[in-house]
């Protein structure tokens, strides 16, 4: 089975392409040749990532799916939530973490948790999955690995950050790691 998968950011094509499995062939949107800003304008993850997921089946006829993630932080009133990727005004990660560090200052409260919520397009259809991950912002960053807020990130259970956990690690509890394990099982029971 071929999905086209919704992304140009190549580190999540690579992190799900390893959570799925060889079972299914994952293309990106360049290896289907679309270089089109698809529109993310919707107020939720579940908006955002179904206009991603319409967009290339409407233009390009194929199955495929899309994800919506964030960060939603308590003491921020759910902030930066569907504006993660560009919270700060730009796509610079080390500018968004700056300005989450900032804004937490003198704060206690630190809980939060990643987000993400999946659109399938298959045969027409849309099937929606989501994923969570509880955890709190450290008050500085750690680690070298992942990328966006993970040098920030310690999920529940852990006192170690996501960018200081292997790729395998982090994959087996991402909030991505928990829509995708659900994404599967629906694929896998639409194959046999």
């Amino acid at each position: 089975m071929e999905l086209v998968f919704a992304s140009n950011n190549q580190h999540k094509v690579e992190e799900v392409q390893a959570i799925i499995g060889s079972k299914i062939k994952l293309k990106s949107l360049n290896d289907i040749e679309c270089h089109d800003e698809i529109p993310e304008t919707g107020d939720t993850f579940v908006e955002n990532a179904g206009q991603k997921s319409r967009f290339v089946f409407e233009r390009y006829h194929l199955d495929c799916f899309a994800d919506d993630s964030g960060l939603e932080i308590d003491a921020l009133n759910g902030e930066p939530g569907v504006h993660s990727a560009h919270y700060s005004g730009s796509r610079d990660f080390q500018e968004n973490i700056n300005l989450v560090l900032k804004r937490l200052e003198g704060k206690i409260d630190r809980k939060a948790r990643f987000k993400t919520v999946i659109s399938l397009i298959i045969g027409g259809s849309e099937h929606l999955f989501e994923g969570i991950i509880e955890g709190k912002i450290s008050s500085q960053q750690s680690g070298q690995k992942g990328f966006g807020y993970d040098p920030i990130f310690i999920p529940e259970g852990y006192d170690i950050s996501f960018a200081e956990m292997s790729a395998e690690e982090k994959n087996e509890i991402s909030h991505r790691a928990k829509a995708m394990e659900k994404l599967i099982q629906f694929l896998n029971s639409q194959l046999s």
